[in-house]
C-alpha cells in the first residue's frame, strides 16, 4: 500500500474513535489482529496489556466507551510508509489530565494487524 492509503487508514481509525464507533473501529482491523496498550494492562492486569482478535478488541473498547463517554483524540502527527503508521494524539477526558499518545498500526492487505500504545 502506498503511505497515503496507510495515512488513510489513520484517519478512519480517528473518526470511528472518536464517534466512539466501536464496529467501525474493529472493521478496520484483521480479524485476529492484536492490540497492547499500557492502560489495558492497568486496567484488566491477566492480560499483560495485550488482547488478541476482534471479540477482545471489541469488549476493551466498549467497556472504555462505556466508562469515559467523554475520551477523545487529537492528532498531532502521523508518519506513515508502506506497511505501518506511527501516530502521536492527545487523549482527553473531562476531569483528567490530557495525555500524550504515541501509537504504532502495522497494515497488512488493508487491514491493521497490530497496533500498540505508548504512553508519554
Amino acid at each position: 500500500m502506498s503511505s497515503q492509503e496507510i495515512t488513510s487508514i489513520a484517519y478512519k481509525w480517528f473518526d470511528a474513535f472518536n464517534q466512539h464507533n466501536v464496529e467501525q473501529l474493529l472493521s478496520l482491523y484483521d480479524e485476529n489482529a492484536q492490540h497492547y496498550s499500557p492502560k489495558l494492562k492497568s486496567r484488566k492486569p491477566e492480560t499483560n496489556g495485550l488482547v488478541i482478535g476482534q471479540a477482545a478488541m471489541r469488549e476493551w473498547w466498549k467497556d472504555s466507551f462505556e466508562r469515559l463517554p467523554t475520551l477523545k483524540y487529537k492528532v498531532t502527527s502521523l508518519t506513515a510508509n508502506t506497511d505501518r503508521v506511527f501516530m502521536e494524539y492527545v487523549r482527553s477526558v473531562e476531569n483528567e489530565d490530557d495525555l500524550l499518545v504515541a501509537e504504532v498500526l502495522e497494515i497488512r492487505d488493508g487491514k491493521i494487524v497490530l497496533s500498540r500504545v505508548y504512553h508519554g
